[in-house]
């Protein structure tokens, strides 16, 4: 644009000066060589634009002439290497598709025709074409020999980096990643790489240095920052916990700062202010966090902040906690667990019920089976509770990976991960499918001598359930009585002995008091599901306690 209005500038001013000469009538006199020329003005101006027209025009012909012979070498090797280009792109093309034959040819063809260290997508070219094929040898050496090239340093080992996780070379990958991030610490893959090889060595300081060092790009990128270094500052404070209780509160606070809601930060921080005597800064973080996210841990930290505490004490902070957040499931337990401790039962059964109002789960029920047993000692009651608990939705725990922990970690130990576990209800899953063929009614329409036994056990801390195979049904005593007349107990005692006896109960460490009370209980379930019931089995429903008792015997 700028160029056409320079050429009709260059117009223009021509165009003015030959009006201003023709407006101004002269003659323009040259005597050479005993010759005298006599012009016009405009004449020799005209004379002078064609001279000069006519050299530039002689100049670009004897150029042009000169260099031709460059021209055509310059116009054959532009061709060429369009069609090396050309070659190169269909190949990757070709191998982005899974075509290795084609990958390869197209990688020879664009090989002949452009050189490789100009072009140094031939190598990874033929890297990927080699991958294709199943050479997996060629390809690591490819990606080898781009270490050596500073514009392919890093492809070279993405591609290693890539090839050692195949393999299964844990240590192998890492070192790859970690050379790839000193040269560019922006890779994410290398950065993620790194990160997980220095979490898995607990080197937590050099983790969080690693972290430093990226600049994020954007506001997602600034809030993972964020949420990875309270994870890091997290575990370190923890590692560090006993060892240098103020550096632990240094970490778990600026941990707490940058994820408020963060559960396993503020209950590090509050145990280190609690060992350098700060109750109260260490409640108002409990606090804090309490309500944005209630957790059973934070509220056994809080309720047991002070060692001496009457049971009365830890009542009275358990209604405070209540208070930040009602009408909510765990703030209701904390109040029944306190209330049980300090022996007020009408207190703890009102907030039992309410939580089984609010969230009917395991732990509700299992609370008020301790109610029962502590305030009546009802053994039936007890075991109806039980039973309760053993049908109830599960409480939620720390899962990652499909792996439940009784406590947080900071890494996965399953993949490595950082930052994995979540707390959610986890996913239960059967050890070993019934076998099929057959056809089981639902559990409210099935005997007990029917029903098949299970045995639970317990893998780490994931409760797995094994099918077992069905108890045969004991042969009715022939004793004469008409049908629908109880049997005595003299009558069903030989029946109890010959009644068979399902698998033990077989569990390996339980994670909590309310595990293995839960085993307990379904253990005892399954004793009972295999043996016919005696008539004065207290098994039945609380409710129904006080009203009538339907004729025949009553399952959980």
């Amino acid at each position: 644009m700028f160029r056409i209005l320079f050429y009709l500038l260059v117009v223009f001013l021509l165009g003015l000066g030959f009006a201003w000469l023709a407006e101004r009538p002269g003659e323009l006199v040259v005597t050479f060589a005993g010759y005298r020329y006599e012009v016009t003005l405009m004449v020799a101006a005209v004379l002078i634009v064609v001279i000069v027209a006519a050299v530039m025009i002689l100049w670009w012909l004897i150029r042009g002439i000169w260099n031709s012979p460059y021209t055509v070498a310059r116009y054959f090797r532009v061709r060429r290497r369009d069609r090396g280009y050309q070659a190169l792109s269909t190949g990757m093309i070709a191998a982005g598709a899974g075509d290795g034959g084609l990958a390869r040819r197209m990688g020879k063809q664009a090989a002949k025709l452009i050189s490789a260290d100009q072009e140094p997508l031939i190598h990874l070219l033929d890297a990927q074409a080699a991958l294709l094929e199943g050479d997996r040898q060629a390809a690591r050496d490819k990606f080898t020999a781009m270490l050596d090239d500073p514009e392919m340093r890093l492809l070279g080992l993405r591609g290693l980096y890539l090839e050692a996780e195949r393999m299964g070379e844990r240590e192998a990958a890492r070192h790859y990643a970690e050379r790839a991030v000193e040269d560019a610490p922006q890779l994410e893959w290398a950065a993620n790489a790194a990160l997980e090889g220095k979490t898995g060595e607990g080197d937590w300081d050099g983790a969080l240095k690693l972290l430093d060092t990226r600049k994020p790009a954007s506001q997602a990128d600034r809030e993972s920052a964020a949420r990875r270094r309270a994870v890091l500052l997290t575990a370190k404070a923890m590692e560090t916990l006993d060892a240098d209780v103020q550096g632990a509160r240094s970490a778990a606070l600026e941990a707490h700062k940058l994820r408020p809601d963060f559960v396993p930060a503020a209950v590090v921080a509050a145990k280190a202010l609690f060992r350098q005597s700060e109750l109260r800064k260490g409640s108002k973080v409990l606090e804090a966090v309490w309500k944005k996210e209630p957790h059973p841990e934070v509220a056994a930290v809080y309720i047991h902040a002070r060692p001496g505490d009457s049971v009365q004490d830890r009542l009275t902070r358990a209604k405070k906690l209540e208070s930040l957040k009602q009408n909510n499931v765990e703030s209701s337990l904390a109040v029944g667990r306190a209330a049980l401790d300090a022996a007020e039962y009408k207190l703890a059964r009102d907030a039992a019920e309410a939580a089984a109002r609010l969230g009917p789960r395991e732990s509700v029920y299992l609370l008020m089976a301790d109610i029962e047993e502590a305030e009546t000692g009802d053994q039936g009651r007890v075991r109806q509770w039980l039973a309760r608990a053993l049908r109830a939705p599960r409480d939620p725990a720390w899962v990652a990976d499909g792996y439940v922990a009784e406590h947080w970690a900071p890494i996965s130990p399953v993949t490595g991960k950082l930052d994995a576990f979540e707390w959610r209800v986890p996913m239960e899953r059967l050890a070993q499918v019934i076998e099929s063929g057959e056809d089981f009614a639902p559990a409210s329409s099935v005997t007990p001598a029917v029903l098949p036994a299970a045995r639970e056990t317990e893998v780490d801390d994931a409760v797995v359930i094994e099918a077992t195979p069905a108890a045969t049904p004991p042969p009715a005593p022939a004793t004469g009585q008409e049908t629908g007349e109880k049997a005595s107990p003299e009558a069903a005692g030989p029946q109890k002995d010959k009644a068979p006896t399902p698998p033990q109960s077989v569990a390996a460490k339980p994670a909590s008091p309310d595990l293995a009370k839960r085993d307990g209980a379904r253990s005892e379930e399954a004793d009972m599901s295999a043996k016919p019931r005696l008539p004065d089995d207290p098994g039945v429903d609380p409710d129904e306690a006080n009203g009538s008792t339907p004729a025949g015997f009553r399952l959980f």
